[in-house]
C-alpha cells in the first residue's frame, strides 16, 4: 500500500502546477535586456558593426548629444519624460562624458547641469552650450574648467510647454550661420530677453531660427517634430511621427512676404516609399488593442482608413544627416531616422537632379526589403543620432519599456504599464564600418587652433570639422583670414568647401559683390543657387537674379523666382511672368511667384496676357488666376478687381469659362476670408457684374450680405 503514495503525490503536484499557471496573469510586456543582450538583438547592415560606448548608470534616458571643438561630449538626459515636467523642480540634466584613456569608450561622467525641466537638445556655442528647455532657450557655460555650468543666461522664452514630444528642440548650426530648431508648429509668444522690450514672435504653425551673433530671430517654414537634418546645401529635412522625412521648399521669409495667400502650408513629404518599415518586433499589447478598436470604429463608419499597429512609421524620430568620412562613400549624405515604436533605424538616400526642385528620399540599394538596423528587443528606442568627428555615427538609445505619452493611451489599457520602466536605463552606441581602425583618429583640439588653420578645415571631408571650424571663425570675428577664405572659395574642388568659405565670409561681414558674381558663374548648380540667395544683399546684382530665370538647373531657377520677388515691381514682374510662362505645369513655381507682392498683384495679368499665358489652359494656370482673385477679394485693393474683369473680357479668355470660374472662386474665398461686411465700390461693381452674367448664387449672397 505505501507504494501508492508517490504516484498520488505526483498527480497532486501536476494539478497544482497546472492550475497555478492557468490562473497566473499573462505577461504583456517583455523584460529588460543587458547591453550585451541588446547588441545581440541587432540586425545591422552588412559591413558594419556596433559598439556600446556609454550606458546606465553612467547615463540615463539620453535623447541628444553634441561634441564641442575640443572633443568634449555633452548628453541630454530627459528624465521628465513622459509626464509634464514640474516647472520648478525639473528632472532633466546634461552630462559631460569623458574618454580619459582615448579608447573610444566613455569612462567617466560629470553633471554639467541638473534639475532643469524639459531639456531636449544642445549645441556648442561660444565656449558653452545653447540648450532648448521649453519654454526657454538657454546659454550655459562652465567658466572655471570643472565641467559644471556656473553661467546660465535665458536667451529666449515663451515656447510651448505641453506635450514633451512636440516642444522646441533639435538645435542645428546651418551653413548660413543661422541656428535652426524644430517647434512642431506649436503656439507661443517668444521674446528675446537680451533685447529689452523686443516684440514677441508668434510661434503657431512654424519652426524657428536665430543668429546669436547678430541678435536676430524669426520664424522658419515647417512643422518638424523630433529630428532635424541640414545637408551640404542647407536644405532642411525633418521628422514627424508618421511622416519620417519632410522638407519645406519655400523658406518663411519668402512664404510670408504678404498676408494674401489662401494657404501657407509649407511641409512636403519627399519619401517615395511611404509609411512601410520592416519591423522585427510585434506591436505592444496596448497598441495592438487600441488599433483594433480604432479600426472597428473606422469600419463601422465605412471610412476608407487603416490603423496600422506595426510595420508602418508611427514613432519616427531623430532625422540626422550623415556627413562623416568613415563610412563607404555611398552612405555620405544619407538621412538616418529612428522609429522608436518600431525599434529600428531607417536610412534614406537623397537625390535631386537638375530637373528637380526638391529632393526625393529613397531606400538604400541594399535596404529595399529591410532596415539599416532593426532589433528584436522592444526596449530599443533609437531617439536620435550624431555624426561625429571620427567620421562614424553615434546612436542614442533611450532604452525603456514604453515610449508613448500616457495621454494617448486609453485608461483601461494603462493597467499593467509601468511608464517609469527604463528611467534608470540609457545607452549610446557607435556604428562603424567593420574594418574601422580608431588608431587613425585624432581627437579635436580646435579651441587652440589658429584661425588660419580653421580655414583649411572648411574643406575637410567630414562635416563635423567643417561646421565646427566655420562656427569658431564666425565667433572669433577675425577678419584677417578673409583673403585666405576667398582663395579657398575660388580654388576648392568640392561645392561644400566653396559654400563654407562663402558663408564664413558672410559671417565675418566680408562678403563682396565680386564674390557673389563668381558664385553665380560656378559650375556647381548648388553654389549658383546660394549665389542667387546672397545676391539679394547687393542691389547692383538685381540683373543677375533676373538673368538666372533662364538657368539650366530647375532648382536654381526656383531660387531665382523667390529672390526676384524681393525686387521692385518694374524688375520683378517681367522676370516672374517669364518664369510662370516657362514653368506653367509646375505647382511649386506658381506658389513661388504668388509669395511675392509683385507676383500676386493684378499688375501681373496684362503682362501675362501679353506673353500669351492665357492662350492655353492648365490646372496651375487656373490656380494662379484664382489666387490673384483671392488676394483681390481679401484686400479689396484699388484697381485689382477691375483688372480681373478686364482680363475676363480679353480675346481668348472669354471663350473659356474656366477662367471665369477661377476668378469667381478666388474672389468669393478672399472676400469671406477678409470677414468684411462692406466692400469698395470697385469690388462691389465687379461682383455685381459677375453675378448678373453668371447667375452664381455665391456671388448673389455676397452682394446681399454687404
Amino acid at each position: 500500500m505505501p507504494t501508492l503514495r508517490y504516484p498520488f503525490f505526483i498527480v497532486i503536484c501536476i494539478l497544482f502546477v497546472f492550475f497555478s499557471c492557468k490562473d497566473a496573469p499573462e505577461k504583456k510586456y517583455p523584460d529588460v535586456k543587458t547591453v550585451e543582450e541588446e547588441i545581440r538583438s541587432f540586425q545591422l547592415a552588412e559591413g558594419f558593426t556596433v559598439r556600446n560606448v556609454a550606458a546606465e548608470p553612467q547615463i540615463v534616458m539620453p535623447v541628444s548629444m553634441a561634441i564641442d571643438e575640443d572633443g568634449i561630449t555633452y548628453v541630454v538626459q530627459m528624465s521628465d519624460y513622459p509626464f509634464i515636467a514640474d516647472a520648478v523642480n525639473g528632472k532633466c540634466s546634461i552630462k559631460v562624458l569623458l574618454d580619459q584613456n582615448d579608447d573610444g569608450v566613455y569612462d567617466s561622467s560629470i553633471l554639467f547641469v541638473g534639475k532643469v525641466p524639459d531639456i531636449t537638445s544642445v549645441i556648442p556655442c561660444k565656449k558653452g552650450l545653447l540648450v532648448t528647455a521649453a519654454p526657454h532657450i538657454f546659454y550655459m557655460k562652465d567658466t572655471t574648467g570643472d565641467f559644471v555650468a556656473d553661467k546660465i543666461d535665458t536667451l529666449f522664452s515663451g515656447f510651448f510647454t505641453g506635450n514633451s514630444e512636440a516642444q522646441i528642440t533639435n538645435l542645428t548650426y546651418g551653413l548660413d550661420n543661422w541656428i535652426y530648431a524644430n517647434n512642431h508648429g506649436q503656439a507661443g509668444q517668444v521674446t528675446y530677453l537680451p533685447q529689452a522690450g523686443s516684440a514677441p514672435l508668434s510661434m503657431g504653425g512654424h519652426d524657428f531660427r536665430f543668429r546669436p551673433d547678430k541678435g536676430l530671430y524669426e520664424a522658419e517654414s515647417g512643422t518638424g517634430q523630433y529630428g532635424l537634418a541640414l545637408n551640404d546645401f542647407n536644405h532642411r529635412f525633418y521628422t514627424q511621427n508618421t511622416l519620417h522625412i519632410q522638407t519645406s521648399p519655400i523658406a518663411w521669409r519668402y512664404l510670408h512676404r504678404h498676408d494674401a495667400l489662401a494657404s501657407y502650408r509649407a511641409d512636403k513629404n519627399i519619401s517615395d516609399h511611404d509609411l512601410e518599415m520592416f519591423q522585427l518586433t510585434p506591436p505592444p499589447y496596448w497598441r495592438k488593442v487600441r488599433s483594433e478598436r480604432r479600426q472597428h470604429t473606422y469600419d463601422s463608419l465605412k471610412l476608407n482608413q487603416t490603423e496600422w499597429p506595426d510595420k508602418h512609421f508611427t514613432g519616427a524620430s531623430g532625422a540626422t544627416f550623415y556627413g562623416g568620412d568613415a563610412f563607404p562613400k555611398e552612405y555620405y549624405g544619407s538621412i538616418f531616422t529612428g522609429d522608436v515604436a518600431g525599434n529600428l533605424v531607417h536610412r534614406d538616400v537623397l537625390t535631386r537632379n537638375e530637373d528637380d526642385i526638391v529632393y526625393t528620399a529613397s531606400r538604400g540599394g541594399k535596404e529595399k526589403d529591410k532596415e539599416f538596423l532593426a532589433s528584436t528587443d522592444s526596449w530599443f528606442r533609437p531617439a536620435t543620432f550624431y555624426s561625429g568627428p571620427d567620421g562614424n555615427l553615434f546612436l542614442i538609445d533611450m532604452y525603456r519599456q514604453h515610449i508613448e505619452t500616457p495621454v494617448s493611451i486609453p485608461e483601461d489599457l494603462k493597467a499593467g504599464m509601468d511608464f517609469y520602466a527604463g528611467n534608470d536605463k540609457g545607452r549610446i552606441y557607435l556604428i562603424t564600418p567593420a574594418d574601422y581602425d580608431r588608431k587613425n583618429y585624432k581627437k579635436p583640439n580646435l579651441s587652440k587652433a589658429a584661425t588660419t588653420e580653421l580655414v583649411a578645415l572648411l574643406a575637410h571631408p567630414n562635416v563635423w570639422w567643417r561646421t565646427t571650424a566655420q562656427r569658431l571663425m564666425v565667433e572669433r570675428q577675425d577678419k584677417s583670414v578673409a583673403a585666405a577664405l576667398r582663395e579657398l572659395f575660388q580654388t576648392a574642388a568640392e561645392p561644400y568647401a566653396k559654400l563654407r568659405a562663402l558663408y564664413t565670409l558672410d559671417g565675418l561681414d566680408a562678403l563682396t559683390a565680386e564674390d557673389i558674381t563668381i558664385a553665380l558663374n560656378d559650375k556647381a548648380p548648388g553654389v549658383r543657387e546660394h549665389g542667387i540667395m546672397l545676391a539679394e544683399k547687393f542691389p547692383a546684382l538685381a540683373g543677375e537674379i533676373v538673368k538666372a530665370i533662364d538657368e539650366p538647373a530647375k532648382f536654381v531657377v526656383f531660387q531665382a523666382v523667390l529672390s526676384a520677388g524681393n525686387l521692385s515691381k518694374d524688375k520683378a514682374i517681367p522676370a516672374l511672368v517669364h518664369a510662370l510662362d516657362k514653368y506653367s505645369a509646375d505647382s511649386l513655381f506658381t506658389v513661388a511667384v504668388l509669395t511675392s507682392e509683385p507676383g500676386i498683384s493684378a499688375a501681373m495679368l496684362p503682362a501675362l496676357e501679353k506673353a500669351g499665358y492665357f492662350k492655353t489652359d492648365g490646372k496651375f494656370k487656373q490656380e494662379y488666376v484664382a489666387a490673384v482673385a483671392y488676394a483681390s477679394g481679401f484686400r479689396d485693393d484699388a484697381g485689382s478687381a477691375p483688372a480681373l474683369m478686364k482680363l475676363l473680357s480679353s480675346p481668348g479668355v472669354t471663350e473659356n469659362s474656366a477662367w471665369e470660374k477661377s476668378v469667381i472662386s478666388g474672389l468669393m474665398r478672399g472676400v469671406k476670408a477678409s470677414k468684411r461686411t462692406k466692400h469698395s465700390a470697385e469690388l462691389t461693381a465687379v461682383i455685381k457684374k459677375l453675378a448678373e452674367k453668371t447667375k452664381d448664387e455665391g456671388l448673389q449672397k455676397l452682394l446681399s450680405a454687404s
